[in-house]
């Protein structure tokens, strides 16, 4: 797992614990709901990030009898129960909240409070998302925002992205909403601002369930590696061809690879071993991630479409 993502999630977990502090003080003094739901949105925040950083070192234990493949996949799990909790928690108290101050709207009072601690908040969270951003900008190299989190495989990084993204928008319509509220008299729409910031969590809560859900069922290694790997293995003198090849990402930083081989019929058993030794190792060089290789030895497969030509037409 990559230092960076470690540093990114400690930073975001303390500015993230002294801006929740700081924000329930604040909606206690005022008695804003949009101020009270950045507090709960900061609060899940604080403990997403402490569960981030938990199933990293949970990632990191090494293979055992039970876990053969080691535990690589915690932070898969522990990053879809961060998706459950912002939408449960964060965006499910935060339209409770809102809802309720528009039934039964409030006066703000020292609304200049909420001002300068929103302000602060979001210098805080700026820092935290330019963190979040460069060390995800570093890792997706030339590929799209929407294509690195698709193919992405260390979610402790758009987690943590996607959580800071969502709080500057936050932050954004509580200042807009308290403002709005105090100006014009109509404190409703504080309670709307709570509304709305509820309805962002839940759209970034799906959209990270839906991605660490898949990475968690089990996803292929990046379409490159498969085929690198595939035209390593069939470039050895001693492979008639490379039926298929099967990856699965046991972790963010672990490779499972099965690859059904057809060998020349003519090598010896020593040669074969030889050969998947070779092959092993040249494989692991160039693609670090790979730590396991399975190699099955089997004749060629007429794929359907050469089974397809290779049978004559009938004659009409």
């Amino acid at each position: 797992m990559a230092s960076g993502s470690v540093k990114v999630i400690v930073a975001a977990l303390i500015g993230n614990g002294l801006i929740a502090v700081t924000k329930f003080a604040a909606a206690a003094f005022t008695g804003s709901a949009a101020m009270l739901s950045e507090g709960i949105h900061s609060l899940v925040d604080t403990g997403n990030q402490g569960l981030l950083l938990y199933g990293m070192g949970r990632s990191k234990l090494p293979p055992d009898r039970q876990f053969p493949f080691g535990h690589g996949k915690e932070i898969y799990f522990w990053s879809f129960v961060v998706a459950i909790l912002i939408f449960a928690v964060g965006a499910g108290v935060s339209i409770w909240e809102g809802v309720k101050h528009m039934l039964h709207p409030a006066p703000i009072e020292n609304v200049h409070v909420n001002y300068i601690v929103l302000g602060l908040s979001i210098i805080f969270e700026s820092v935290a998302w330019y963190m979040a951003f460069r060390e995800f900008n570093r890792t997706r190299g030339r590929r799209g925002m929407v294509e690195a989190v698709r193919q992405g495989k260390d979610p402790s990084l758009f987690v943590v992205l996607f959580e800071d993204s969502a709080a500057m928008a936050g932050l954004i319509i509580a200042m807009f909403g308290i403002w709005l509220a105090s100006t014009t008299g109509w404190y409703w729409l504080d309670g709307l601002a709570s509304v709305l910031i509820g309805l962002i969590l839940a759209g970034t809560a799906i959209w990270l369930a839906i991605e660490t859900k898949s990475l968690l069922i089990g996803e292929a290694a990046d379409q490159q590696v498969v085929e690198g790997i595939r035209q390593m293995a069939a470039d050895m003198p001693e492979v008639n061809g490379v039926n298929e090849v099967l990856t699965l990402h046991m972790g963010p930083d672990f490779i499972l690879v099965n690859m059904s081989v057809d060998f020349h019929n003519t090598l010896a058993a020593e040669v074969l071993e030889g050969c998947i030794a070779g092959m092993d190792a040249t494989i692991k060089q160039r693609f670090p991630r790979v730590k396991r290789i399975f190699v099955e030895a089997e004749a060629r497969r007429i794929q359907p479409r050469q089974a397809a030509e290779a049978v004559p037409s009938s004659p009409s």
